[in-house]
């Protein structure tokens, strides 16, 4: 296939990117070529995808098998592409979030239930309605939280960055909140499965881990996968509510529930997650967080000392 990513030199693209070439297909990358491409030799087309009049001057003589959509936030960023190829497609994915759940006393999240209206993930659902409604064979996966090498969120560096350096550990709650944590390896070959997949058009999966852990499971797994030992790992419970924090953020997840069932991928796309999640944080750790030099980088501990201080 002749395939576009929209995207494809940051983390899930580059991912994504190296397994489609690898099956065989010819992939075009677009975006704003602030990267390099993770392939060499593959096409590039430079341009602002906000930019929809420059979206089809740069797009509209090209033909594509499918299209991945992998960094469409909201509606407006993916429905220029829709129009631009309608009819021409055999397939349209899109990357979601799980984020779109509404909070619900029933876990894990099911792809058939019920979406938060004012999710700051909401413009992916809303692309998904219309994805829905436009005609053209399109697949959605909502991620859980993506962890692995080249994540440019602070997620399971976060844990590294205090366990490397003894430090506690502050984590909201007691906690015991259930979260999710799924390998972008694991994603991206569930993505590229999709691909020629009957059964997947029209259909929304989630995709993550196969296991869910709580935030001092999770505190655990990465020391686990940095080599220290348990027995040394100071967790520090304290309660979100006594701070007022303004638009800084003390911890990188949500705290709430957060975990969804992955069955229907797996039976679907006939899929199993490679990583385990100790599996999938060494691999970050080492390759990553070691590699980037990070360990020996200066961080800002600032807030965890704010709640520490009041403890």
């Amino acid at each position: 296939m002749r395939i576009l990513i929209m995207g494809g030199t940051r983390f899930i693209g580059v991912y994504l990117t190296k397994v489609l070439v690898e099956q065989g297909h010819e992939v075009v990358l677009f975006n704003r070529g602030n990267h390099p491409t993770p392939v060499t030799g593959i096409k590039q087309i430079q341009g602002d995808r906000k930019d929809t009049n420059q979206l089809k001057e740069k797009l509209s003589a090209e033909n594509f098998d499918a299209i991945f959509d992998n960094n469409g936030r909201e509606l407006s960023d993916t429905q220029p592409l829709v129009e631009i190829f309608h009819g021409q497609l055999q397939h349209f994915v899109y990357v979601s979030s799980a984020g779109v759940y509404l909070p619900t006393e029933q876990m894990p999240h099911r792809e058939g239930d019920p979406v938060d209206p004012n999710s700051r993930h909401k413009g992916k659902h809303h692309t998904e309605a219309y994805l829905a409604e436009s005609g053209i064979p399109w697949t959605s996966v909502r991620p859980c939280y993506i962890y692995g090498p080249q994540n440019y969120n602070d997620l399971e560096a976060w844990f590294f960055d205090r366990i490397v350096r003894d430090r506690p550990l502050p984590i909201p709650g007691n906690g015991k909140y259930m979260t999710q944590f799924g390998h972008v390896q694991d994603l991206a070959i569930a993505m590229a499965k999709i691909l020629g997949n009957e059964t997947a058009i029209n259909k929304i999966y989630n995709l993550s881990g196969d296991r869910y852990v709580t935030f001092d499971g999770l505190a655990y797994a990465c020391a686990e996968a940095a080599g220290k030992s348990l027995e040394k790992i100071q967790l520090v419970h304290y309660d979100p509510a006594q701070f007022d924090f303004g638009k800084r953020k003390a911890f990188p997840m949500r705290q709430q529930h957060f975990f969804t069932d992955i069955q229907q991928a797996k039976t679907d796309l006939d899929w199993q997650p490679k990583y385990d999640l100790v599996s999938g944080l060494k691999d970050s750790f080492q390759h990553d967080y070691l590699a980037s030099g990070r360990d020996h980088s200066e961080i800002d501990f600032s807030l965890d000392d704010e709640i520490l201080g009041a403890i």
